[in-house]
């Protein structure tokens, strides 16, 4: 029987990976758990969520644990990758009535009855968090060249020779502190996304390695841009 990772191979799903060996050996043992954050910006997902949650989907059908992650407390901040400008921030009430919408459209695809899925919001870890013990412990592992080097920030700089804010600048550590959290809390060792994710997700693995000495894995999909 195909794993997982051979069958997202196989349907086209799969951009780039890390670690190509170790995330073989978890789609092989069955009980593993991965994650995928939706952020709520919208009171909809959007057909290039469909990706994504399909593989979530083929995760659960193939023995492994799922969590969708809502992102109520990134959701504030807003993820710069793959936008040219600064995204509109949204109101607290704003981003939880978005976050219900997306709550009640991926129950449809994901079974999370008896413990075979979860599904979480960043909000509930992230908004208690003291911003000057945050930086102490969370920022002191992240290098500023290594960031500015991320793809989601250089294209911002360079290629579009636009600014970014602090703000927008700040949120690969939250993505990565959630990778961490859940690493941590929910036994979770595969974080995946679109391939505009591949910076926060190898800082988030590298936070790991740095924090826990642990080991973690990520996968990125291709996006969705055109109507064909």
């Amino acid at each position: 029987m195909a794993n997982v990772i051979e069958t997202l191979r196989q349907r086209g799903f799969i951009e780039q990976t890390t670690h190509e060996d170790e995330l073989n050996d978890f789609a092989q043992k069955e009980g593993g758990t991965c994650y995928i954050g939706f952020d709520p910006t919208a009171s909809s997902l959007h057909i290039g969520s469909l990706v994504p949650i399909m593989a979530l989907a083929h995760m659960q059908r193939q023995g492994h644990r799922p969590i969708a992650l809502i992102g109520g407390g990134t959701g504030l901040v807003g993820d710069p990758s793959g936008k040219t400008e600064m995204r509109q921030l949204l109101t607290t009430r704003i981003v939880a009535e978005n976050a219900a919408g997306i709550k009640n459209q991926l129950s449809r695809f994901i079974d999370f009855s008896n413990g075979k899925a979860f599904m979480l919001n960043n909000a509930d870890w992230l908004l208690p968090l003291k911003l000057v013990d945050f930086l102490r412990d969370i920022g002191k592992h992240f290098s500023i060249n290594s960031m500015i080097a991320k793809e989601s920030v250089r294209w911002r700089l360079e290629e579009r020779g636009q600014g970014i804010s602090f703000t927008e600048f700040s949120y690969m550590l939250l993505q990565a502190y959630d990778f961490y959290y859940l690493y941590q809390h929910q036994g979770c060792s595969v974080q995946a996304g679109g391939k505009d994710q591949w910076g926060n997700i190898t800082a988030g693995i590298e936070l790991i390695r740095r924090m826990a000495g642990g080991s973690a894995h990520g996968i990125t999909f291709p996006l969705l841009t055109t109507a064909s």
